[in-house]
């Protein structure tokens, strides 16, 4: 009964942690999407200077600089992307196998319950 509520106890914990991670993963896609627009952007643009914003104000840079800087951020969105949803692979894989442990107890416990 003991190695039972420990299991639930894990399985909860490991709900929350991947709603968590689901969380970061899909702050980090956005993050990734609002890269690409600004990356196309730069690319459309004619300027060869253009403005970024540097914490409340607004510094004038040169464009191929920022591209660099922007695909660089990509990268790292990216990289980290990855990361997150090999996490979110392993708690679910956890998670699986939490549940499928807790029925075949419940299960057997069942069946003790009605012997008696």
């Amino acid at each position: 009964m003991a190695d039972m509520n420990k299991a639930i106890s894990e399985f909860e914990r490991g709900r929350v942690q991947l709603s968590a991670v689901e969380s970061q993963a899909q702050t980090l896609t956005i993050q990734g999407q609002v890269l690409d627009e600004a990356l196309k952007e730069l690319k459309d643009t004619k300027e060869k200077k253009v403005y970024k914003a540097v914490g409340n104000i607004l510094i004038s840079t040169d464009v191929k600089k920022l591209e660099k800087e922007l695909s660089e951020q990509k990268e790292t969105v990216e990289l980290r992307i990855k990361t997150v949803k090999k996490q979110e692979e392993a708690l679910l894989e956890k998670l699986n196998k939490l549940k499928s442990e807790i029925e075949a107890g419940q299960k057997g416990g069942e069946t003790k319950e009605e012997a008696k």
